[in-house]
């Protein structure tokens, strides 16, 4: 039975998660999941109360794939995930931003999670790479700020809601509602990217 790891998105930039270019990634942020995660777990990102979003479905990713960010800088599949930030919006938000090419210093590439003219930030630097791993799929859909609610039957579970609220995430679901939920979203996975990030607006 795999697992389903639900948090919430206060911000949405296409950035973390990244569902540009075919892949969704998460690269950046949520350490304890991207350390978590293995093949054939849900990661599901929803709405924040705060944006009159809670409950709306943001993305749900299969994980497929990790990698350590070396292994991410340096894959031909994921060059066009380095961050442009004299390009589009697609590319200045691109989330392939670390790597360690001398296995003794992060490199934090000039991105949405340094600072200006490419300055390392180096709060988002300790809090990325404490967990060396990116989490990859193509078997995902990405609504961005169109994505349809949680069906209420999946929030009032037995005592269960897959709706997570607050800092963190929730994992630990009964497998009945897992299985109930995979079977709802898995038509939807393989979409891809079906809207804008929300924040983009």
């Amino acid at each position: 039975m795999p697992r389903v790891f639900s948090y919430v998105m206060v911000r949405d930039y296409g950035f973390a998660p990244n569902p540009f270019h075919g892949y969704c990634t998460l690269a950046t942020c949520k350490p304890v999941i991207r350390r978590t995660a293995q093949p054939g777990d849900y990661v599901i990102g929803t709405g924040s109360a705060s944006q009159g979003r809670a409950g709306q479905l943001v993305y749900v990713m299969r994980v497929e794939q990790t990698l350590t960010f070396q292994e991410y800088w340096a894959d031909p599949r994921f060059l066009v995930k380095r961050p442009v930030l004299r390009g589009s919006r697609k590319q200045w938000y691109g989330d392939n931003i670390y790597h360690k090419p001398d296995d003794k210093r992060w490199k934090q590439a000039d991105s949405h999670h340094s600072k200006p003219k490419g300055v390392i930030n180096v709060e988002n630097l300790r809090s990325d790479t404490s967990t060396n791993r990116v989490l990859i799929s193509r078997d995902f859909v990405y609504w961005g700020g169109a994505g349809p609610n949680i069906p209420q039957r999946f929030r009032e579970w037995n005592g269960a809601n897959l709706v997570h609220r607050g800092v963190g995430h929730s994992c630990n679901f009964p497998p009945n509602l897992v299985e109930a939920f995979c079977e709802w979203v898995d038509p939807h996975l393989r979409s891809g990217r079906q809207g804008r990030p929300h924040d983009w607006d």
